[in-house]
């Protein structure tokens, strides 16, 4: 599926698969819903999803008629976590978004940035003898 959004295009096609969720039962089932979260090459996330008549996915062919439908919702990087917290095995999660801390003391994030920013900062923290984590956390505190 391939969906233009505030003039930015999410294709299933071209995006990688990061993991799906489905509730029980079949698609002859009215409720029966699938949900895939994928990652552009971006960085950005989106949710592609599906499902019967009877789920969030549905969508009006008539008065008082309705028919199962698919739509491809952008999610910001916390959105796709907690969505990805609540849907995936363990293992998939931390694929995704890295180890998790119980401590909360570091947590992932992902940002884009110029190629030129990411060679600055590998350059930069290379010359400190640090990771490029400590560099920004150095620059950032000042």
């Amino acid at each position: 599926m391939k969906k233009i959004i505030s003039g930015k295009v999410y294709d299933t096609d071209t995006a990688r698969e990061l993991g799906s969720w489905a509730n029980a039962g079949h698609w002859g089932d009215f409720g029966h819903m699938e949900e895939t979260l994928y990652r552009k090459k971006t960085g950005e996330f989106f949710l592609h999803g599906e499902g019967g008549p009877a789920t969030k996915y549905a969508e009006a062919v008539g008065q008082n008629e309705w028919s199962g439908g698919a739509r491809i919702m952008p999610m910001s990087f916390a959105e796709a976590r907690d969505w990805s917290e609540e849907h995936l095995e363990a293992d998939v999660f931390e694929a995704v978004f890295g180890a998790v801390s119980e401590d909360d003391s570091r947590i992932q994030v992902c940002y884009s940035l110029s190629a030129a920013t990411v060679e600055t900062i590998k350059r930069k923290a290379a010359e400190l003898g640090i990771s490029a984590s400590a560099y920004i956390d150095k620059i950032v505190a000042g």
